[in-house]
């Protein structure tokens, strides 16, 4: 089966509120790819519609080129993470993925693999009930995991995560794209996207605005602007605004610079006698880049995330 995912022109409304208007893009294999917007973007509402739990009013959305209702044994096509607490809390872990496993004809060992996969085997035979958040992530992962499929499309895996859960996951997410799979995940994160994710998209008013590789996304939002620190932060904004340039102070003694490159700003500080120790190209950090694009893409509606 070919490791994608295809959203064309999902349209979808709650009674009289537009949810997804015109939803469209691919999740191709062998790269993470990060799914981020504002509250009632559409985020979960597409996700939901690609598995199958809710249906578009129109468009199509399919996996390996077919819409979720035609894969038999869907946990071998696609694993999926959307609640962490779907599931029977007086179940153990490891019986809770084994009722998985037989729904789908898969064999016990799979189940044990898995479990050692997320890192469960001391906690396997406990009640999933009395599991932390983190814990509860693991186990959702164990059972996206658990038909080894091509696809995986994951809602926010980095919530509840310790940092050690956080290391693990995004080794994982890194070996499972590695490995030729195609894999979706929704985070508020931008931190951990920008440390995990190859491509992203941003979305906003049930639409993908920006559709674009992480480092591209970062590079165009850095722009042209140079990073000064200095002492002598008064003067040296006079003298740089004078000369054409844009300044921002950022802190107690750092000046952001835009409209110079920095062999500029050094020659001027220079030739002005102004003490500085460090002058170097700005680098936007990926939440700064989100929220760039993002400033217009309020949600349709308040009250919940679409």
């Amino acid at each position: 089966m070919e490791a994608t995912i295809e959203v064309r022109d999902l349209r979808k409304r709650f009674g009289t509120a537009p949810a997804l208007d015109g939803m469209t893009f691919t999740v191709t294999p062998g790269r993470i790819t990060g799914f981020v917007g504002p509250n009632g973007a559409g985020k979960s509402t597409t996700m939901r519609v690609v598995l199958g739990l809710d249906a578009a009013d129109s468009g199509t959305a399919l996996i390996g080129g077919r819409p979720y209702r035609e894969l038999r044994n869907p946990l071998s096509h696609v694993g999926s993470l959307l609640d962490a607490g779907a599931l029977q809390p007086s179940r153990s872990a490891r019986g809770h993925l084994l009722w998985l496993a037989h729904s789908q004809g898969l064999p016990a060992r799979r189940v044990d693999e898995v479990v050692e996969q997320a890192g469960l085997r001391q906690a396997a035979r406990r009640k999933a009930g009395g599991f932390s958040l983190g814990m509860r992530q693991r186990l959702g992962i164990a059972a996206a995991l658990l038909g080894d499929p091509p696809v995986l499309v994951m809602d926010e895996p980095f919530n509840g995560m310790d940092p050690e859960g956080i290391v693990w996951i995004r080794g994982l997410l890194r070996s499972l794209a590695a490995e030729g799979r195609a894999v979706l995940v929704s985070s508020h994160l931008m931190s951990e996207l920008q440390d995990t994710a190859h491509h992203l998209l941003v979305v906003g008013r049930g639409k993908v605005i920006a559709d674009t590789g992480v480092a591209e996304l970062i590079a165009a939002a850095s722009g042209d602007r140079v990073e000064l620190r200095t002492t002598e932060r008064v003067r040296a904004m006079t003298l740089l605004t004078q000369a054409g340039a844009t300044v921002a102070a950022t802190g107690g003694d750092t000046l952001t610079v835009a409209g110079l490159a920095a062999e500029q700003v050094t020659a001027l500080l220079g030739r002005a006698d102004l003490p500085f120790s460090e002058v170097s190209a700005h680098r936007a950090t990926l939440e700064e880049a989100y929220m760039e694009l993002t400033r217009d893409a309020v949600e349709f509606r308040s009250g919940g995330a679409l």
